[in-house]
């Protein structure tokens, strides 16, 4: 194991890190998105039954505003739980990143540890003589 690899490890964890974190962020946009959507259909609702609305004139615009958010709501959610899939898959590759990074830091360590155990032996050695 070397410090080489170490370093790539440690890289990886970073951008795993990332990457996690940019698809939460999505998710969490995509939800914000779905949420909205269904706040706008359900006011358009509201006013549907408003007898000060423009409802009873144009109500075709009205359902094919409601019908169109409630599709925005569905496409959203869809999108959300995509991406709740991929937070699933990113957390799970970052944990198996740091999981090698900890094993790879541990080998490096020991064998640093070692060489160092082994160089104050010889110099105990060799000062002896």
């Amino acid at each position: 194991m070397s410090a080489e690899r170490k370093k790539r490890l440690a890289k990886l964890v970073v951008l795993q890190r990332r990457l996690k974190a940019f698809h939460e962020t999505r998710h969490s946009a995509h939800v914000a998105a779905a949420h909205a959507a269904e706040e706008e259909a359900h006011a358009l609702i509201g006013r549907f039954d408003d007898p000060g609305s423009l409802s009873a004139l144009f109500p075709e615009i009205y359902h094919a505003r409601i019908a169109g958010a409630f599709a925005r709501r569905d496409s959203s959610l869809a999108a959300a739980d995509e991406e709740a899939q991929r937070v699933a898959t990113a957390t799970l590759r970052a944990s198996k990143v740091e999981d090698a990074y900890r094993d790879v830091s541990r080998a490096v360590d020991e064998k640093a540890a070692d060489k160092e155990r082994l160089e104050i032996v010889e110099r105990k050695l060799t000062g002896d003589r």
